[in-house]
């Protein structure tokens, strides 16, 4: 009998080491080695942040997009995935943590981009609910889930203050801890945390009253969603924010440790204008000047 426990461990053992060799190699087979010159190309065009970078700021946002890819799957779901797709995930993921060398996200490990926008059963064409992007938990853990027309919109425009992805993948940036709170992880700590909290019960309740008009009124919805509209503002108009909201941005700027107006230049953007009477990218069928517009 011990001779035989002996060597069904043994078996398990190469089974286990064979399964490993494997996934490995697959892995070395699917990496990403030298950053092509097609995918600078979509970054400059696509990627407003990326393309306000100095020369060796671009050279490590492109170290960290290959990180990503290495680390996360990114999957269609009733769509299809192109690289252009797999570019803009990735760089949703690094504009948060670009203050943070070599970052990885604990708590991710495949991305799904959906054709519309979905329920929270994952469902599409719901008439009740419109959500355009949502981090996982429960039986959905490690998984983000990302509208590919929101997805898009969210760097079509880049001064309209939204930007889905960023937005999903600052609250990822918030699970670090072990939970979304509307707390950064690097807030950690009464000096940084109680002046956070009094400057979000301070602009939510300015937000309810119809002031803040320029800070998407999602936000309001509690400490987590402020804390992500909050930082689509930061990364997309930061010398607007300082302008109007400093405390607000340098709060920003120690929790995500950049100086976004040193990187976006005011007034300027790589961007196209997305036209007033087209339909609007999110997916909601209506024009553009009627939807998101509205929140610009």
């Amino acid at each position: 009998m011990g001779a035989f426990i002996i060597l069904l461990a043994v078996m398990v053992l190469g089974i286990g080491i064979s399964i490993y060799r494997r996934t490995k190699q697959r892995k070395e087979e699917n990496s990403i080695g030298t950053f092509p010159l097609a995918w600078k190309s979509i970054l400059a065009r696509k990627v407003d942040f990326y393309s306000h970078l100095t020369p060796e700021n671009k050279s490590k946002f492109e170290d960290d997009i290959v990180r990503f890819l290495n680390n996360v799957r990114i999957e269609g779901v009733g769509t299809t995935v192109d690289i252009t797709d797999r570019l803009l995930v990735a760089s949703s993921a690094v504009i948060p943590v670009f203050g943070f060398p070599e970052w990885d996200y604990t708590f991710l490990d495949e991305v799904l981009l959906y054709p519309e926008a979905f329920d929270r059963n994952f469902s599409l064409g719901s008439k009740n609910e419109f959500i355009t992007g949502m981090v996982g938990s429960g039986s959905m853990e490690g998984k983000m889930i990302l509208s590919k027309p929101s997805l898009h919109l969210g760097f079509d425009n880049a001064s309209d203050k939204q930007n889905v992805g960023i937005h999903e993948f600052i609250h990822l940036l918030d699970k670090e801890d072990g939970s979304i709170d509307g707390i950064l992880p690097t807030f950690r700590g009464k000096q940084f945390t109680l002046p956070w909290l009094e400057l979000i019960r301070k602009k939510t309740e300015e937000m309810l009253k119809g002031k803040n008009k320029d800070i998407n009124g999602y936000g309001a919805t509690d400490q987590r969603e402020f804390l992500a509209v909050a930082g689509e503002y930061f990364f997309e108009r930061p010398h607007l924010l300082q302008k109007n909201h400093p405390e607000l941005y340098a709060l920003l700027a120690t929790a995500f440790n950049q100086h976004t107006i040193n990187i976006l230049k005011p007034g300027k953007t790589s961007r196209p204008q997305l036209e007033r009477n087209k339909p609007c990218h999110c997916g909601s069928g209506k024009k553009y000047k009627n939807c998101c517009l509205d929140q610009s």
